[in-house]
């Protein structure tokens, strides 16, 4: 098959908002080279799944995707068929020797490398293309975003913190960081083009560090803020070492600078904290959440948390449901423990039996659920700023939008009402996941 502008590729992403955000980049660079992106897997030439591997669940979900992908393999034999992402890296060989579908792998710092890939599929070649980088953050390639008011910015990749249960040092690569202007350049172009939200992304973003302009992650926040004051500014994900005294108190002083945080616990057990190398106590952790509230009040706070962990006792599971009732979170990620190997956790042994894993995890989302509810009752008569997203997915004649905190909110639909407008509306009624209310 000879490359022209009719071949169509297909992207299909799974895991964090930042393999979302692979995605815009990768799609930006095949465009460039005379790539049509499609919607829709039925009439691609290529198909590309951009995968995470942090959890043993989400590889399992490509490794059946992939099985799914055999029929249209079938109709088109010329089909070309890749993985993208922390999965390519992870099972390079695994993939290409055993998954005979697989016709190129490429891991997140060779992106560039795509298009020249998959011309050489089209001519029978398998390839490779997983090294990782200390100095590619691609920030001198525009994403190719589509559609919505809201935008991903990545502003660094990878992370130093090598917690033992994280595969992510090892998939991503070490910590590196965009310049500062490049980021703030970005910022501008994206506030021309309509966008009115930015959520700047990292695997440990408040680590963030531009050593040209000896800017750190606050003077980052700072800047974009100032740039667009009309942007709603967000960011993830935050680890609790490096949520600075400044940094909150930077969060305070911008009104567009959305009052929610994303703070992984993962545990509230000393003990289980030393063994996940977190680098923090559950005091120190605790001591930021104090600080974060009593600096932005109202400020929503979301977290992580792994159940299951090598070792852990009862007593470590209710330290952590003792954690989740001081801290009051407005909604959590609860997994149970999976191990994964390259990190030093997998060497550790599994032994805390998969049944007593699902009663704590279920115990954990019980409490998470009957908190998130409790704080959204909370909330009924107040009014908020709703940054509207698009119609409701459950009923075209109700749209939903979110608050500064990130609360998913539900409204009727009012004539003239467009994504990206911004509304008042009162909340009378609320479930533990959603505000619903009308326009004032």
């Amino acid at each position: 098959m000879n490359l022209t502008d009719s071949n169509k590729v297909y992207i299909e992403t799974y895991g964090c908002q930042m393999n979302l955000s692979d995605t815009e980049i990768v799609s930006s660079i095949l465009r460039s080279t005379g790539y049509q992106i499609t919607e829709k897997p039925d009439f691609a030439d290529v198909i590309l799944l951009n995968t995470c591997s942090v959890r043993e669940n989400a590889e399992k979900r490509i490794q059946e995707r992939l099985i799914h992908l055999k029929q249209y393999k079938k109709k088109n034999k010329e089909l070309v068929v890749g993985i993208l992402g922390c999965m390519a890296e992870r099972l390079r060989y695994k993939l290409i020797e055993e998954q005979a579908l697989v016709d190129l792998v490429v891991g997140p710092d060779e992106y560039r490398q795509v298009p020249a890939l998959i011309d050489k599929s089209f001519h029978g070649e398998k390839g490779i293309a997983v090294k990782l980088s200390r100095v590619e953050t691609y920030d001198d390639i525009e994403p190719l975003r589509t559609e919505g008011t809201s935008a991903w910015l990545s502003i660094m990749r990878g992370c130093d913190k090598f917690c033992t249960y994280c595969v992510v040092p090892f998939t991503r690569g070490r910590e590196r960081s965009r310049p500062l202007q490049s980021i703030i350049e970005e910022v501008k172009r994206l506030d021309v083009m309509g966008f009115r939200e930015v959520t700047l992304l990292g695997q440990n973003v408040n680590s963030y560090n531009d050593s040209d302009s000896k800017s750190d992650f606050p003077d980052l926040l700072r800047a974009v803020a100032m740039a667009s004051p009309e942007m709603r500014i967000r960011y993830t994900t935050s680890h609790p070492q490096d949520m600075s005294d400044k940094l909150i108190e930077t969060m305070a002083e911008f009104d567009n600078i959305c009052k929610y945080i994303h703070l992984p616990v993962q545990s509230g057990s000393n003990r289980i904290l030393q063994l996940m190398n977190r680098n923090y106590t559950i005091e120190h952790y605790l001591g930021r959440i104090e600080k974060i509230k009593s600096t932005m009040p109202g400020c929503s706070i979301s977290t992580d948390i792994i159940a299951g962990f090598p070792t852990e006792t009862e007593a470590d599971h209710k330290a952590t449901l003792d954690a989740m009732k001081t801290v009051m979170y407005e909604g959590a990620y609860m997994f149970k423990y999976s191990p994964r190997d390259h990190t030093k956790a997998f060497r550790m042994e599994d032994d805390v039996p998969e049944n007593v894993k699902l009663v704590r995890l279920n115990e954990i989302i019980d409490l998470q659920n009957s908190i998130s509810k409790e704080l959204n009752l909370c909330e009924i008569g107040k009014i908020h700023t709703i940054q509207v997203e698009g119609p409701s997915k459950k009923n075209q004649n109700e749209w939903n939008g979110r608050t500064d905190s990130n609360k998913v909110t539900v409204f009727p639909f009012l004539e003239g009402l467009q994504s990206g407008n911004r509304i008042s509306v009162k909340i009378s009624r609320a479930t533990s996941a959603t505000l619903f209310g009308e326009v004032i």
